[in-house]
């Protein structure tokens, strides 16, 4: 997927038409409790669940104390089930928009109580190798042919998860962090330009390898977590799981990024919460896409298309500028 010219003056003109509340008086404040009180504009557009699309405010102090806020509620016992998908949604905008921009990050950081800053840290680790898996790529001129759907429930996967590991001995919270990175943790349903496919995205082939689907359905959470597992382990996994993960996919950076996640689980558990929240994002030349659960095309469609089919997926003015300025690097 080639942006030219023209691909570029469209990204142009999308991105002039949004609503800019990035760093707007709607968008600055931190909440004083509760998911009603999280940063929006009235202007922006909702999915079919009445959501919008999270927004940042600019000021670094106010995304620290946003960001304390979201992360202290996503952890807590008492925080509502019905506040924990916007919870987690707001958490992985943040750090989606502080990865690009190190100086804002770092503003943040020095903001944030101590409790946080190894968060934020692993957090970056995990974003920029992800980034960097990216440079010298073209961004996508077209959204992918998918179903996003509702992902099992967050304590089937952690059943599942754990199983896999007490059978294999590779880490459960490695086994979440892949989860996470390949699929949304079950949200995409579709198949990859690899031809790979189903929540721990395996290629048919390898799946038909003996011992690792062992029969099963490569699109079922249970068996495909397991067999991802078995997968690890035949890599090398246990005895060096980045050897492992390299067998998932050839590159340091990913490995990284499984790693830094599965770290931020391991410290403390309760993060799984935050992650298991997280939506799906597709970078394309318009920016950073919201594709929500609900989202079906059965073929790739213009971006341009897309988003006037589907205007609450396009992200804040000033967050797409964040991600757009990835697309030139060399």
């Amino acid at each position: 997927m080639l942006l030219g010219v023209a691909a570029s003056s469209l990204l142009l003109g999308l991105v002039a038409c949004l609503p800019p509340p990035f760093g707007s008086a709607q968008a600055t404040g931190a909440p004083n409790g509760g998911v009603g009180a999280l940063p929006t504009d009235p202007r922006l557009p909702r999915a079919a669940d009445g959501r919008p699309y999270p927004v940042v405010p600019s000021n670094p102090a106010a995304i620290a104390g946003l960001l304390t806020a979201v992360e202290t509620a996503l952890r807590s016992p008492t925080t509502p089930a019905a506040d924990l998908a916007q919870l987690g949604h707001q958490q992985q905008v943040i750090y989606r928009a502080l990865a690009p921009r190190p100086e804002l990050a770092n503003q943040v950081r020095a903001s944030l109580p101590p409790r946080w800053q190894p968060v934020l840290d692993q957090h970056m680790v995990a974003r920029r190798a992800f980034l960097e898996m990216r440079r010298g790529k073209s961004l996508a001129v077209k959204v992918p042919a998918w179903r996003i759907i509702p992902p099992e429930p967050a304590a089937n996967l952690l059943r599942y998860y754990r199983a896999a590991a007490a059978e294999t001995g590779i880490a459960w919270e490695v086994l979440a962090a892949v989860n996470l990175v390949e699929s949304g943790m079950g949200r995409i349903d579709g198949v990859s330009i690899a031809d790979a496919r189903g929540p721990m995205q395996f290629l048919p082939s390898t799946w038909a390898e003996a011992g690792i689907g062992q029969g099963g359905n490569i699109r079922n959470p249970q068996d495909a977590i397991h067999a991802a597992a078995r997968y690890l382990v035949r890599r090398g996994g246990l005895k060096d799981i980045r050897k492992g993960l390299w067998g998932y996919n050839n590159s340091e950076h990913y490995g990284r990024a499984v790693l830094a996640y599965a770290a931020l689980i391991r410290e403390d558990p309760a993060a799984y919460t935050g992650f298991y929240h997280w939506e799906v994002h597709y970078p394309t030349v318009a920016g950073d896409l919201w594709l929500p659960v609900g989202y079906d095309q059965p073929r790739p469609l213009a971006v341009a298309t897309f988003l006037q089919q589907s205007p609450a997926s396009a992200p804040p003015a000033a967050a797409a500028g964040i991600l757009i300025s990835q697309r030139a690097q060399p």
